[in-house]
C-alpha cells in the first residue's frame, strides 16, 4: 500500500495542532519559545494543508505556502509510530515535484538546529543556506532541467 495526500479540512485542525505540539514541544522548551494554539490555528487557516495517509490511516500532515519563487514547507509532521517508514521521504519528493510543476524554482523550509530531521532533508537534496536564531534555513532547487 502506498502513501497518498488528501486535502485537509477544518476537522483535521485539532489532530494537526496536537501532533505539532507533541513533535515540537521539546524544541520550544529547549529554545525558550512559547507555544500558542491560537498562533498555530491562524497559520493553519492561511496555508495549504494536506493530510499524509496510507490507506485509511492518517500518518501526519504537511502545511505549505508559496511566493513567486518557492514552495515553503511550514509544517511537516508524522505521528511517532509512523516515522522511519518512508513517508517523510515520499512527501518531500512530492513537494519537490509540486514546486517544479507550479514553475517554482525552490523548495524551502526551516528546521530547528537540533532536530535530527535535518539529516533526512539533506539526504533528499535540501542544503543549509542560512540561519535564523535556533533554525536552519534549507532549500532545494526544483527547476526543470534542459532535457525536460
Amino acid at each position: 500500500m502506498t502513501f497518498h495526500l488528501r486535502a485537509a479540512t477544518g476537522d483535521d485542525l485539532p489532530f494537526a495542532r496536537r501532533l505539532t505540539h507533541q513533535a515540537m514541544g521539546g524544541y520550544y522548551l529547549q529554545y525558550g519559545l512559547v507555544w500558542s494554539d491560537y498562533g498555530f490555528d491562524v497559520g493553519w487557516g492561511s496555508r495549504e494543508n494536506w493530510m499524509i495517509c496510507k490507506g485509511d490511516a492518517v500518518l501526519g500532515f504537511i502545511s505549505l505556502s508559496r511566493d513567486n519563487s518557492a514552495l515553503y514547507i511550514r509544517e511537516l509532521h508524522l505521528s511517532e509510530n509512523y516515522r522511519k517508514q518512508g513517508a517523510g521521504s515520499w512527501v518531500l519528493e512530492q513537494m519537490a515535484l509540486k514546486a517544479r510543476a507550479q514553475g517554482l524554482g525552490l523548495l524551502r523550509l526551516t528546521v530547528f538546529k537540533t532536530n535530527p530531521a535535518r539529516r533526512l532533508y539533506q539526504r533528499l537534496g535540501l542544503s543549509i543556506v542560512g540561519e535564523e536564531g535556533c533554525f536552519w534555513r534549507m532549500e532545494r532547487e526544483c527547476r526543470a532541467g534542459p532535457s525536460d
